[in-house]
């Protein structure tokens, strides 16, 4: 009897390890994807305030690619944003995971689920190891719709200045209260 009491406890140990390990790296997914939200808000709101919209551009361009580096050596994750309609394909586009996270993102915002709570995360296999993968929505705040709204919305000098920087850019004709993309956090599991 003794034996099988053990063998239980260690095969506990074995099921809540697991657990406990997802839930520390979900707690600081979320912190990390609120501090980057966070830094990034402010940031564009500063500009906007002082420059205007066009001058708010290269918050996006580059302070937030900045911002999500430094969160990335700090941490030792993976921290970049993503969308489904990519203003930046330099910077990357949505692996497959993060692919059909945004979709099912698009299915349960239309479902009515808040914006704010919206995620996901998982832990996942894949050809260079195991990883704990996370995904938080960004929804379209009226802020984000002069860069990122219809192209009646978008003011003319907005215009040029993106068609300038981004040539490719696909990521207009969002709605506020549209998924417009996602916070992507990446950990590698040992």
């Amino acid at each position: 009897m003794k034996k099988y009491y053990s063998t239980a406890i260690v095969l506990s140990a074995l099921v809540v390890a697991p657990v406990i390990a997802q839930d520390a790296n979900l707690d600081e997914s979320r912190a990390i994807a609120v501090q980057l939200m966070q830094q990034l808000a402010a940031e564009l709101k500063k500009e906007l305030t002082a420059n205007g919209p066009v001058a708010a551009i290269a918050v996006c361009q580059k302070v937030a690619p900045d911002i999500a580096q430094k969160l990335s050596l700090d941490k030792g994750w993976r921290v970049t944003r993503v969308s489904l309609k990519t203003r930046n394909p330099l910077l990357g586009e949505p692996d497959i995971w993060e692919q059909s996270a945004l979709q099912e993102f698009d299915i349960r915002a239309a479902a009515g689920e808040a914006l704010d709570k919206m995620e996901r995360s998982e832990t996942v296999t894949e050809p260079n190891g195991r990883y704990f993968r996370y995904l938080k929505a960004l929804p379209t705040q009226p802020l984000c719709l002069t860069c990122h709204g219809s192209l009646q919305q978008i003011p003319d000098s907005v215009k040029a200045t993106l068609k300038e920087k981004y040539p490719h850019d696909q990521a207009t004709g969002y709605a506020q209260g549209q998924v417009r993309g996602a916070i992507s956090i990446k950990r590698v599991i040992p």
